[in-house]
């Protein structure tokens, strides 16, 4: 899975570039601020010293910041990664420093991003059972399978945990059906047509 970044996003990035040497500064501040939230004075700091408006300092640590979050929510591959970079043309280096940035960061962003709280739902566990359907009052002898899926989630609500549930139900046909066009879906991500095409999406 390749990550598409947004015009405004390319553009943060960009300034990594200018300031390679400080990258892993950039990516220290970053990290901090995932663990204890932002602090203007860290990006006046920084700005000083690079000789840039704070905005840009922001804007780029914000940037990097997102880019790390959203590729370590993913668990996306290292050669996906360097892909999801080329539209930045970084560079070999700066690519490769980054890549190490991710790979070392990526298990402590993970469990930085579960504490936090979620408006979504969480697959907590799932209940499945299969009916099979052997006659009916017109009909003697058949079989007519169904699948009976229920979902059990969980939403964080401030301090404690709610809990609610969904129940599904398909026939044998169009489960596979679905099963066999996720699979498909799933293989064509992997080409190297759709990482042409993703690389160029804006």
């Amino acid at each position: 899975m390749l990550l598409v970044l947004s015009e405004d996003h390319k553009e943060h990035l960009a300034f990594l570039h200018q300031v390679d040497s400080a990258v892993g500064e950039f990516g220290r501040i970053a990290l901090e601020f995932l663990r204890r939230g932002t602090s203007p004075k860290v990006y006046e700091g920084a700005a000083r010293k690079l000789c840039v408006p704070v905005e840009t300092v922001q804007h780029g640590v914000e940037g990097l910041m997102y880019l790390m979050t959203e590729c370590s929510k993913h668990m996306i591959s290292e050669e996906d990664f360097l892909d999801s970079l080329l539209v930045l043309e970084l560079g070999d280096k700066l690519n490769q420093t980054l890549l190490q940035m991710y790979l070392q960061h990526q298990r402590e962003i993970r469990s930085i991003l579960s504490l936090l709280p979620s408006t979504l739902p969480a697959y907590h566990n799932v209940e499945w059972r299969l009916d099979v359907q052997l006659a009916s009052r017109s009909v003697r002898q058949q079989v007519i399978p169904m699948l009976m899926v229920r979902l059990l989630l969980t939403k964080a609500r401030g301090t404690c945990t709610e809990h609610s549930s969904r129940v599904l139900q398909t026939d044998l046909r169009t489960l596979l059906r679905l099963v066999s066009m996720l699979e498909a879906a799933l293989d064509a991500m992997k080409t190297s047509h759709a990482r042409r095409i993703l690389r160029n999406v804006k």
